[in-house]
């Protein structure tokens, strides 16, 4: 069993807020960043929390994360916003054009919210689920560095481009759906090797195309897509909506999320908020729906692992893998005695 470090929410937010100041980042941004990977940890995105927290630290401190991104904002149509990232961080550039955003879709009915030169943006779900707290339907879609290939080729073109949604529900908290179009999420081949533990089968072939439990093997290969060539066929539909529609680098250009050198990743994420408007029952519609199906035996309702998940975090904070926390804490204070 892996060792483990209990840590209240807010102290692990001052941790990392500490470790992405010390590494460069205004206190703005390096807040901005804390909160996401506290939240992503806290709902049990662990490759999307602790485990990114000294790539990107080496990241800022190589300056392939520019520190001082001067993010702009502009309004190309109506009912469309586009924030360039200046090769910062996501997570600053993606609370902008939220903060823009959402307004713009009440105002109207719809807004399309575009991210360029970008980094990686971590657990959609987050992110989708603020839109849904203010009464909005979400959709974001992001690309990211190569990792599946073509179904029937072997070399990598797609990344995992996840998808997110998320929808009010009357009487009830938001409904949040997250997936990446691989089988599992690459972050979470990354913390196993981080770990020095084997991934299990039907995740990930290695670079010869071959099946594999070895995470390094897999990171040098391709990950496994969801649905075989269905899931193939979604991931080249984000490819357009996350990549070509924000003017980012495609997937098989951008630089690793995990590296400190190497060129920048340069990916996008593509954001629609849609305001149900005049649908005044909108939310018990949807949740008519949702008591159907959670009313039928064996069927289970996606983000009900998530709920728990934040649930106890919030009330008992995160268990973080020692050999994690101990490497942050360092990051933090690197003239503390050990």
């Amino acid at each position: 069993m892996t060792e483990t470090v209990q840590i209240s929410l807010q102290d692990a937010f001052s941790l990392l807020a500490q470790v992405f100041e010390r590494s460069g980042a205004p206190k703005g941004v390096a807040t901005s960043v804390a909160h996401a990977l506290v939240a992503a940890e806290s709902e049990g995105q662990i490759g999307h929390g602790f485990s990114r927290v000294a790539d990107y630290a080496a990241q800022l401190q190589s300056g392939k994360i520019n520190p001082n991104a001067d993010m702009v904002l502009t309004r190309p149509a109506p009912a469309s916003l586009h924030v360039l990232a200046d090769y910062g961080f996501a997570y600053p550039a993606i609370d902008a054009a939220l903060a823009a955003g959402l307004p713009l879709a009440r105002e109207m009915g719809i807004a399309v919210m575009t991210i360029g030169n970008s980094h990686h943006c971590g657990a959609l779900a987050i992110h989708v689920e603020k839109i849904a707290q203010a009464g909005l339907v979400g959709l974001m879609v992001a690309n990211t560095p190569k990792a599946i290939a073509p179904w029937g080729a072997k070399d990598p073109v797609f990344g995992t481009n996840p998808i997110a949604f998320a929808t009010p529900v009357k009487d009830a908290p938001p409904l949040v759906i997250d997936l990446s179009l691989s089988v599992v999420a690459r972050g979470k081949v990354m913390a196993a090797k981080k770990a020095g533990k084997p991934i299990p089968k039907g995740w990930a072939l290695d670079a010869k195309g071959q099946p594999t439990t070895d995470p390094e093997a897999a990171l040098e290969g391709t990950m496994l897509p969801i649905g075989d060539a269905k899931g193939t066929t979604l991931a080249l539909m984000i490819e357009v909506l996350a990549s070509a529609l924000t003017g980012s680098a495609f997937s098989a250009e951008a630089g690793s999320f995990f590296h400190a050198d190497g060129p920048r990743p340069n990916v996008g994420q593509t954001i629609i908020a849609i305001d149900p408007g005049s649908r005044s029952d909108f939310g018990a519609r949807v949740k008519t729906l949702l008591d159907q199906i959670a009313a039928m035996p064996g069927a289970r309702l996606p983000g009900a692992r998530r709920h728990a998940a934040i649930a106890r975090a919030e009330s008992d904070g995160l268990q973080v893998p020692a050999h994690l926390f101990h490497q942050v804490q360092k990051l933090a204070n690197p003239d503390a005695q050990t």
